[in-house]
């Protein structure tokens, strides 16, 4: 996550937290003059429409008294949904024993792409089981990292490899 993402997410947190939800994550995508703002939030009984518009109303407020973001953007308050992004290391834990798709920053010997069972996390490391050689893959190099869907809710059934 970029240090811009991570300021927007020190700042929506507290608000998103108020209304009962907690903050998922935070994803800003320039796309040319017009930036999107993805806001995912997430509960335990699950995220409907009127959650999404009752936390895009108080996180717009918040972001037009704080202007954060340069120039014309969108907002977009969602739910992480069923494949979900993975932003925080905290948020790994919960995942233990399902598939997951990485994408690192810079090549973790000679690759950049892991799709593997997820083992666990030690200190600040990712154990992701790929074949059958496990990877210590360090948090901080963790470009995006997706829970795969399983194939019977309309995964791809793909075994991890």
């Amino acid at each position: 996550m970029s240090g811009r993402e991570n300021r927007l997410r020190e700042l929506l947190g507290p608000t998103v937290e108020a209304l009962g939800f907690e903050l998922w994550g935070v994803e800003l995508l320039a796309q040319g003059r017009h930036s999107v703002l993805r806001v995912y939030i997430e509960r335990p009984e699950g995220i409907s429409v009127d959650d999404c518009a009752a936390v895009s109303e108080q996180v717009s407020a918040v972001l037009d008294v704080e202007d954060p973001i340069n120039g014309e953007y969108t907002l977009e308050v969602s739910s992480p949904g069923l494949d979900r992004r993975l932003f925080a290391l905290a948020q790994y834990g919960r995942y233990l024993g399902e598939t997951i798709d990485l994408r690192l920053r810079m090549p973790f010997e000679g690759r950049r792409k892991f799709r593997g069972l997820l083992k666990g996390v030690e200190g600040e490391d990712v154990v992701v089981q790929v074949d059958d050689h496990e990877y210590l893959l360090p948090f901080d190099t963790i470009d995006k990292a997706r829970v795969e869907l399983p194939a019977d809710i309309g995964g791809n059934g793909r075994e991890a490899r």
